[in-house]
């Protein structure tokens, strides 16, 4: 079925990741702020719609290798992914990139003040996701396998101080936003990550380790609001009080 511009775009990236590159070039937000249809992420951009509608169908069309269908995941399995590969990257990551980014900002801040704003940045980020990683792995992970087991026997609803899964994941997505807020900010202060003439190899692979973190949490944000998130909040509302 062809893509039409009503298509929402978190959808389209759940269905093919390919298609994530494709919105990341014409700067649509498809993690963050998938939750929008195709005309509506582009109505304020000049963007020709056709041309981008082209684009994405031939990558649809495309047969694809080596991919994984998160969509097809149990949604315990998801969470378990999510723990254990985006969660464990951004502990690994932050320690690496947070001394580079220090240094850069230090040796090079006189003459490029912008890096001072994005070590700043970078600072809130790493507080905030490490606060942010260890509520989903201690409150609404665990709940999410206690739904799949109540699902799997009774289909009655875990008893849980969450209030519900619902409520929870409201308050992840808010959290999920300010962190897209943040590192849209980090990519227009670099330019999309683009070194100055006078960077020396620190400030190029400070920037390079930038733009992976960025690249990960990306995909990291788009398979919980636009997979994981949703379907445990349909799972909750089958399951009886």
């Amino acid at each position: 079925m062809n893509i039409n511009n009503q298509r929402i775009v978190g959808e389209i990236v759940a269905e093919n990741y390919k298609t994530a590159a494709i919105f990341k070039r014409y700067r649509i937000d498809f993690c963050c702020n998938g939750n929008r249809t195709i005309a509506d992420a582009t109505k304020s951009k000049e963007i020709d719609e056709e041309k981008l509608l082209s684009e994405l169908n031939e990558v649809m069309a495309e047969k694809v290798q080596g991919e994984i269908d998160f969509k097809a995941f149990p949604i315990d399995l998801l969470a378990d992914y999510v723990e254990k590969t985006h969660h464990r990257y951004i502990e690994q990551r932050i320690p690496e990139i947070t001394p580079f980014l220090s240094k850069v900002a230090r040796v090079h801040g006189a003459n490029h003040p912008e890096l001072l704003e994005v070590e700043q940045l970078f600072t809130e980020t790493a507080q905030d996701l490490a606060a942010h990683v260890k509520k989903e792995e201690l409150m609404l992970f665990p709940y999410i396998r206690q739904m799949v087991k109540s699902n799997m026997g009774d289909k009655k609803r875990p008893k849980t101080a969450l209030g519900s899964a619902t409520e929870y994941i409201v308050q992840m997505e808010e959290e999920h936003d300010a962190e897209g807020e943040r590192f849209r900010r980090i990519s227009e202060l670099t330019d999309n990550y683009t070194p100055p003439a006078d960077a020396c190899r620190t400030y190029m692979v400070t920037f390079d380790m930038l733009r992976e973190f960025e690249e990960d949490l990306h995909r990291h944000i788009h398979i919980e609001n636009n997979i994981l998130f949703p379907k445990s909040m349909e799972m909750e509302r089958e399951l009886v009080e």
